[in-house]
Parts: C-alpha cells; structure tokens; sequence
C-alpha cells in the first residue's frame, strides 16, 4: 500500500501508525462541511469564468491542498460566504 501513496500521504500514515494524530475537536463540523460543500459541488447552475493574479491562483491552491478540497469548491466556498454576510475579515 505504501507504494501506491504520494509523500504527503506517506508523511500522514506515518504520523497515525506512530499515534501522533489526534482527532481535531470540531470534527463533526467539519465532517458536516465538507458533506454540504459535496453536495453543493452538483448544486451548480452557473459557469463563472474568472481571471485571478498567479499569486492568488496558488495561494487558493494551497489552501485548498490544506483544506482537502478542490480549489473550486475552495473558491465557490469563499465567494458564498461573503455574498451571505458570513465571510469576516480577521485584523
């Protein structure tokens, strides 16, 4: 099995066979999260295209790698959010 896996995934198995990984305390909600951001990916009626600077491209990239979600979805996320009002700037 460990063949198969890219270094990222060899780094986290290693890290859960040494019992170094805790479950995170809003699991559930997280859980929940990324259930309705599944279910909203086949939600969609609109195709929006969008020109971002390179930085901003990969900067959604890696946060998306973060979040194990698709850099889309990571960025549909982001723009309903802020539409609704729930989207806060932290200073």
């Amino acid at each position: 099995m460990k063949k198969r896996l890219n270094a990222e995934e060899r780094e986290i198995l290693e890290h859960f066979e040494r019992g170094e990984l805790v479950r995170a305390s809003d699991a559930q909600r997280e859980m929940e999260t990324a259930k309705q951001a599944a279910r909203n990916t086949f939600n969609k009626t609109r195709r929006v295209n969008l020109r971002v600077t390179e930085r901003d491209f990969n900067l959604a990239h890696a946060r998306a790698r973060e979040e194990g979600i698709p850099y889309q979805t990571l960025l549909s996320s982001v723009i309903h959010k802020y539409l609704s009002g729930r989207l806060t700037e932290n200073r």
